[in-house]
């Protein structure tokens, strides 16, 4: 038996984009996107330029990661879309890890967060649709840097983890939230 894998991992995304993750998000507010739930929180701030950024960078290996608010995680999930389609479908010379990729300043509000990620989903989405099975077997290649050998398949089952597991961490975060746990935290972004 012959297994086409393209379609299974393109559409492993698919269905938990549908199904489980874009549907989540409906009716986010401001105050739930930038919602702390402890103190020293990762979130999306502005900074002295006026510019929005996420808070980083990550702790070196063993470290405990912070905790980190649905500002910076759909931040995450938006710019690995959105670095992943500079890097591999469009002209550029820049490796994947290459700070050009991402955008100067990130969405401040929830909205705006929600639009920039639709518009990265959509844009991968349609960027890996189109891959035949020699464009999924492909290397990564020298943008790839250090992951230059493994193949653009490796590269999107990697994605599709960082957005389910991000995604959920999202879920538990809205289900806190609404438990009416927002009075404990601290809402400080913007």
């Amino acid at each position: 038996m012959t297994v086409d894998w393209g379609p299974l991992i393109i559409g492993q995304l698919e269905f938990y984009w549908d199904t489980h993750f874009r549907p989540r998000l409906d009716g986010l507010t401001d105050d739930e996107y930038l919602w702390e739930p402890v103190a020293g929180c990762w979130t999306v701030r502005r900074g002295d330029d006026g510019r929005h950024r996420a808070d980083g960078p990550w702790p070196e290996p063993g470290a405990p990661p912070p905790v980190t608010t649905i500002a910076w995680r759909l931040a995450h999930i938006a710019v690995n879309f959105h670095t992943r389609v500079s890097t591999f479908f469009e002209d550029n010379d820049a490796g994947m890890f290459d700070p050009r990729h991402v955008p100067a300043d990130l969405p401040a509000s929830a909205a705006a967060a929600l639009a920039f990620l639709d518009d990265a989903y959509g844009r991968w989405h349609t960027a890996i649709a189109a891959l035949d099975a020699d464009g999924l077997a492909r290397p990564l290649g020298e943008r790839g840097e250090y992951f230059a050998a493994d193949p653009m398949a490796a590269l999107i089952v990697h994605v599709n983890r960082e957005t389910m597991h991000h995604g959920g961490e999202i879920g538990v975060l809205r289900d806190l939230y609404r438990a009416g746990l927002a009075g404990v935290g601290r809402n400080t972004g913007g």
